[in-house]
């Protein structure tokens, strides 16, 4: 966790907030005008924050607040999420199911990562871009850079390129119902286990019925849940090789992130009834202005050469990991043979 004067780091935060408001309001103007929020806010924000950076570049007396913004509130926000997840997901969805989205998280992170190292992209990137495909799009990436030690373009590039896919994917994934005549249950499994956050999965099964909604956010539920497993794996290679920059614990022989011990001690909390839903209520717009905060300083972290070197590979190494990521859950549904 980075400890700096609150003084010193003020002018820095106070940007990414003005930046994260920017970006929240013109979220509710886009859902205003067109009915549906195409890009979320930390997208915007971090477009923001990019073009911010592009136009002007911030001296020394803002760098404290903003590295700040982008890794110990980032961090924050990460632990606070697990306040919104309850073990209770795990068990409503049954042992076969459950089994079955652990096998396709692992088998889409292990070839997410391979086609993003044989497409060139440098390690720690295509960490992210895998963890971004194969669990919940931005919240994986923003939860595992500060784990692994990422840069922000890094962090940036690849959840500004996992977004645009992830509206691609609502618009486009309910033409597979009549394509390949999945059942309204299929399709919402299908759901779940592609589209990258939990919004977009109610705007993707929305169009197909109240079934497919209610399993799609299901598992998608279940696979949120992956991230912390993936996350303290990912720690533990991190300090057993010694990564430059990677956050350790202050626990558990420091292997651990602190905040990732908080989510998941929060999500416990959570399941056990500990957490009522009216404080759930004021902690998650907290932690989605915590996020967007975050997002914009890391958009002020942005070099757009970096970003225009990168950025064929990574909608390449994307978008193909997305066509496995949907062929394996197909294979998952026909093989647990749901009707």
């Amino acid at each position: 966790m980075i400890r700096i004067p609150l003084a010193q780091a003020a002018p820095g935060i106070a940007l990414c907030a003005g930046i994260a408001l920017a970006a929240m309001g013109l979220q509710r103007l886009e859902e205003h005008w067109t009915g549906r929020a195409w890009l979320e806010a930390l997208v915007i924000a971090i477009l923001l924050g990019t073009l911010i950076r592009t136009l002007w570049t911030p001296d020394r007396r803002w760098a404290p607040g903003i590295g700040f913004s982008a890794k110990t509130l980032l961090e924050f926000a990460v632990m606070l999420l697990g306040a919104s997840i309850s073990f209770q997901a795990v068990l409503d969805a049954g042992l076969g199911l459950i089994l079955g989205i652990a096998v396709v998280v692992a088998l889409a992170l292990g070839t997410s990562y391979a086609l993003g190292r044989i497409l060139g992209l440098p390690k720690r990137m295509a960490v992210l871009v895998a963890c971004g495909n194969a669990i919940c799009g931005n919240s994986a990436i923003a939860a595992v850079a500060p784990v692994i030690g990422a840069k922000p373009a890094d962090v940036a590039s690849s959840i500004a390129f996992t977004a645009i896919l992830g509206v691609i994917v609502v618009l486009a994934l309910p033409l597979l119902v009549p394509l390949i005549g999945l059942s309204v249950t299929q399709y919402g499994v299908l759901a779940g286990l592609t589209v990258y956050a939990v919004p977009q999965v109610l705007a993707a099964t929305a169009p197909v019925g109240l079934v497919s909604t209610q399993l799609g956010t299901l598992v998608k539920l279940v696979r949120v849940l992956m991230l912390g497993p993936v996350v303290i794996a990912l720690s533990v290679l991190a300090g057993r090789q010694g990564v430059e920059g990677a956050k350790p614990s202050l626990a558990f022989g420091r292997l651990v992130p602190w905040f990732i011990i908080g989510f998941l001690s929060l999500a416990l909390l959570r399941s056990l009834g500990a957490i009522p839903e009216a404080l759930l209520q004021v902690v998650m717009p907290i932690t989605t202005f915590l996020t967007v905060i975050a997002m914009a300083a890391l958009g002020l972290g942005v070099d757009l050469k970096v970003l225009a070197k990168v950025g064929g590979r990574v909608t390449l190494a994307v978008t193909l990991s997305l066509l496995v990521l949907i062929a394996i859950s197909l294979g998952l549904i026909r093989l647990l043979a749901i009707p």
